[in-house]
């Protein structure tokens, strides 16, 4: 059995393929020996998803041949599937030592570098927005406590909470949607260059940094909107009685 990709390398089909007979390289004193394609399969990445598909060759061989063999089986008790398995291997082939990986770990050793770069990225993250939390919280605060008496007037003359939080928040809102703006281009660009490591790879979606921006925006106005909630609802008459 060959791949789609090993067809067309050959200059074959699907259709014409079978019956078609490969020939390896061989000693000129040995008798010559081929290969009989009997199908073609689809093609499927058995490597990591950096390279693209390669051509594949299914050739069945003699029991006495075999070095590795696919187990596929529907049970969560491990250990007794290994023992069994193990029975059976010793049995088939008693000159060769048992041994096993799982499937899933093997294919998770290819992308332990992007795992191993996610688990950073995902740290940093998380400092970084506590850290800018803070930063927010802080500045707010000074914010509210440089404009008391203004709250205290403001909300003396009727204006409600909506307007006062509104008027502490804007200019944060402001400055959180210039980052953006400077942010965004950049992460695109890093983004973009690291999925060009790939043979297979998503596109990058507007909506991706559209809902990226909102949660910014959100976490930013969330912060603020603690302490300004805080200064709208203190009592006018502590701020102005000083006047």
């Amino acid at each position: 059995m060959i791949n789609e990709t090993f067809a067309k390398a050959l200059g074959l089909t699907a259709l014409n393929a079978p019956g078609r007979r490969l020939y390896p390289q061989h000693d000129a004193n040995e008798p010559v020996n081929f290969v009989e394609i009997i199908g073609v399969i689809k093609d499927y990445n058995n490597n990591s998803l950096h390279e693209e598909v390669q051509p594949l060759m299914l050739r069945y061989g003699p029991v006495d041949a075999t070095n590795n063999i696919i187990v596929a089986a529907d049970t969560k008790d491990y250990q007794r599937l290994l023992k069994n398995i193990s029975h059976v291997w010793q049995r088939n082939f008693p000159q060769t030592p048992f041994a096993y990986s799982f499937l899933d770990e093997d294919v998770q050793q290819q992308y332990q570098a992007e795992v191993t770069l996610s688990n950073i990225i995902n740290a940093f993250t998380l400092i970084a927005i506590f850290i800018c939390c803070l930063g927010l919280f802080g500045l707010s605060a000074f914010m509210a406590e440089q404009r008391k008496k203004e709250i205290g007037i403001r909300k003396v003359l009727g204006a409600n909470l909506l307007i006062l939080v509104s008027l502490l928040s804007k200019d944060f809102v402001r400055l959180a949607g210039i980052a953006l703006i400077i942010a965004i281009p950049f992460a695109w660009w890093a983004l973009d260059k690291w999925l060009q490591t790939f043979a297979y790879r998503i596109t990058l979606s507007w909506w991706e940094f559209a809902l990226a921006g909102f949660v910014v925006m959100l976490i930013a106005l969330t912060t603020v909107s603690i302490q300004a909630i805080r200064s709208a609802v203190a009592n006018p008459v502590k701020s102005l009685k000083i006047e």
